[in-house]
């Protein structure tokens, strides 16, 4: 395995202009200047500093609670875990938390972060925290989706059936259910 150095210097940037913009996403560019002398220009989603949270709840020690929605990337359902930006102010588990009860209609006793995912970083500056939820209640707060999310319970014994749908894709939602189970085996 090939040494990784850890006080090799950051590329600096000479300049950075927002270059198209929607009522969502902003696209920045940077001129880049490497150490080795190399310059180049980088475009890169601006993310939001606040980060995202995604939760995986435990409706008990053998069953995952799942939320299908709406996705408008691939125009199709989409199976996965309940998830959202970090609110103003909010902690992780505050946000996992709230966007639990918005989006499966539980809240959680207990909360425990257990990894943060970043999804292509070379084009966008995203973080999400996973976040395990155990020790569920019913509970509702209204969310920001346009329809009722359909609210699916799994057996943890069937994860690769999960894995296997087609309609379970999200390498996010892939990435944590792995995380979950390695967390809940070393528990």
């Amino acid at each position: 395995m090939s040494k990784i150095d850890p006080a090799k210097p950051l590329p600096l940037i000479h300049r950075r202009e927002i270059v198209a913009q929607s009522r969502l996403f902003k696209v920045e560019r940077l001129d880049l200047e490497f150490s080795n002398g190399a310059t180049r220009q980088f475009e890169r989603m601006a993310g939001h500093s606040r980060g995202a949270v995604m939760i995986v709840p435990m409706l008990d020690a053998h069953t995952l609670v799942l939320v299908r929605e709406y996705a408008a990337g691939t125009h199709s359902y989409q199976l996965g875990f309940p998830k959202g930006l970090i609110d103003p102010g909010e902690s992780p588990l505050q946000a996992a938390n709230r966007e639990l009860q918005e989006e499966a209609g539980y809240a959680a006793r207990e909360l425990q972060e257990i990894h943060s995912v970043s999804m292509a970083p070379t084009f966008f500056n995203s973080h999400m925290s996973i976040v395990m939820a155990r020790d569920l209640y019913s509970s509702h707060l209204p969310g920001d989706e346009p329809e009722p999310l359909e609210v699916v319970t799994w057996p943890l014994e069937q994860a690769d059936a999960l894995l296997a749908r087609e309609d379970f894709i999200e390498a996010r939602c892939i990435a944590a259910l792995f995380l979950a189970q390695k967390w809940l085996k070393e528990q």
